[in-house]
């Protein structure tokens, strides 16, 4: 694919995955859908999967961004392991693409977790198990998360 096409892809991505997350929610959903629809290599069983990693893990906001396990998910749909080559090595080349967007990710807004990331957005975290704690943050956010989502939807289609 040439770069010009790959760029057309990964400006594509980068508003589909954009609309989904201000529309829906769900940041690593928004990233996979985004990249199933552009790119392939994602099915759907995937993205139902991914909806646990929203919000941190669970909405705990301890872990990391949902966006970026998003995207290290779809990272690994075309550069991991099979199941059938559990046995075959740890397939370190997908691990150096994941740590490449995790440093970029890191780099471009100052941490990797969701709390680290509603401090930066916000300045302050949030229980998003506490519905007007969730309201104050999807206030207070406006379209920050939305945008690191596709931000990273459009980094991913950019490095398949």
């Amino acid at each position: 694919m040439s770069l010009e096409a790959k760029t057309t892809l990964a400006e594509l991505a980068y508003e589909k995955a954009l609309k989904y997350e201000l529309e829906y929610g769900c940041c690593p959903q928004c990233v996979l859908s985004a990249v199933q629809e552009t790119v392939g290599i994602i099915d759907d069983s995937v993205i139902k999967a991914s909806h646990g990693l929203s919000g941190g893990g669970a909405l705990s906001g301890q872990g990391a961004c949902g966006a970026l396990t998003g995207g290290l998910v779809a990272l690994s749909a075309k550069r991991g392991r099979d199941r059938d080559k559990l046995d075959k090595g740890r397939f370190i080349n997908n691990f150096k693409k994941g740590q490449e967007l995790v440093d970029r990710f890191k780099t471009e807004f100052g941490g990797v977790t969701c709390q680290e990331l509603q401090q930066q957005f916000t300045g302050r975290t949030y229980d998003m198990w506490q519905a007007d704690e969730y309201r104050a943050f999807d206030e207070a956010r406006g379209e920050k998360c939305a945008r690191a989502t596709a931000t990273v939807t459009k980094w991913v289609v950019e490095m398949l």
